[in-house]
């Protein structure tokens, strides 16, 4: 099993840092599926994405795309919110989670699917400082509760208020590490850590999303980026919804 969870965490994070997203929203289901209890599973996503996308962070700070000051607002909030999350769902039933894991995974998808195309000279430039902390805020929230790291919480919101999604990609890949940093250590702090399984998805998670960064740089459009994490993102959310009944 070990070597199935290593090969599925670096396909996850080649695929989902394609947008700046943190893939443990998939690997997490995934976990659960393969066996794993979902508490154990959480800080698992959480430290994988934490790792894998510092080093997608690193090669945006090296190339220049990242945008500090936009990114500083939300990486504050979602880092103190996520501490709360992560120790407020303890005493939340995991069938409630699954509900809003589901709701998040829609939500995320038809957003990335759906929102329309703005041109190059009409996305802002400015820094809002409160909605960017509000979103930092709730996407840590996020975070915490369903050990996701928040970066599909951000994307969408980040478009939604008229940002570049190349820009969003790059903040997103920055802010995530720190969110997901946060809920591990109050997991962590929790003895919900199993560190074998731990150390290899974050293995594969730093392989795929240093590649997957280095790829979607190069290659790829970013609204085919968008299509690709939304077909995703729908699939994981019906597949949950099957689950259920």
């Amino acid at each position: 099993m070990e070597t199935l969870i290593f090969i599925i965490s670096l396909i996850a994070a080649f695929i989902f840092s394609l947008g700046g997203v943190g893939a443990a929203i998939i690997l997490i289901p995934i976990l659960v599926s393969l066996g794993i209890p979902v508490n154990m599973a959480k800080p698992v996503g959480l430290f994988y994405n934490t790792v894998s996308l510092t080093g997608a962070s690193i090669n945006n700070i090296k190339n220049k795309r990242l945008d500090f000051k936009v990114g500083i607002p939300i990486i504050i909030f979602s880092f103190l919110f996520a501490i709360v999350g992560a120790y407020i769902s303890k005493y939340i039933p995991n069938q409630i989670i699954l509900f809003l894991f589901i709701g998040f995974l829609l939500f995320s998808g038809f957003m990335f699917l759906f929102h329309k195309k703005k041109t190059k000279d009409s996305y802002r430039e400015d820094i809002p400082v409160l909605k960017l902390s509000l979103i930092g805020a709730f996407a840590g929230l996020l975070s915490g509760m369903l050990g996701i790291g928040g970066g599909g919480i951000i994307s969408p919101l980040m478009l939604m208020i008229g940002f570049n999604p190349k820009k969003i990609t790059a903040i997103t890949a920055f802010v995530v590490p720190f969110s997901s940093f946060s809920g591990f250590l109050t997991y962590w702090a929790m003895g919900n850590i199993d560190w074998k399984i731990t150390l290899i998805a974050s293995a594969g998670g730093i392989i795929g999303a240093t590649l997957g960064t280095i790829f979607m740089q190069k290659k790829l459009n970013p609204q085919t980026v968008k299509k690709i994490l939304a077909v995703i993102l729908l699939i994981m959310a019906i597949k949950l919804i099957f689950n259920i009944i």
